[in-house]
């Protein structure tokens, strides 16, 4: 059975909530983080996720430090979890090639991003 478990983290509530509810329309598990700390949070309470999802630009935590917290976490098997990193950030390709992540620019292409979901969590 495939997994259906994903982490959302943006800090956009609007954007958050909006992908969350799509996400969970077609059948995915969606946890939804406002910041990376939030993140961090998620991944110890509710357990690795088949995807991330991850904007740059936030508050309290930014996307590239929360890529720093799992990819250098010796206890955890957190830098297998595979990252999209959804963002309007300029550093897309410093990303993909620094920390091995997809990327998806905003505006978000949504037939994209639910493609990218399925070949990470499998269809169902």
């Amino acid at each position: 059975m495939p997994c259906r478990h994903i982490l959302l983290i943006d800090d956009e509530p609007d954007l958050r909530e909006t992908l969350k509810e799509l996400l969970e329309l077609i059948g995915f598990e969606v946890e939804t983080a406002a910041n990376g700390r939030e993140g961090l949070l998620k991944l110890e309470t509710k357990g690795h996720p088949c995807l991330i999802m991850l904007d740059l630009m936030m508050p309290v935590m930014n996307g590239w430090q929360f890529l720093e917290a799992i990819r250098k976490d010796p206890l955890h098997d957190r830098a297998a979890i595979p990252v999209i990193v959804v963002s309007a950030a300029v550093e897309m390709a410093e990303i993909q090639s620094q920390y091995g992540c997809r990327s998806l620019s905003k505006p978000v292409d949504i037939d994209r991003l639910l493609e990218m979901a399925h070949e990470h969590c499998g269809n169902f």
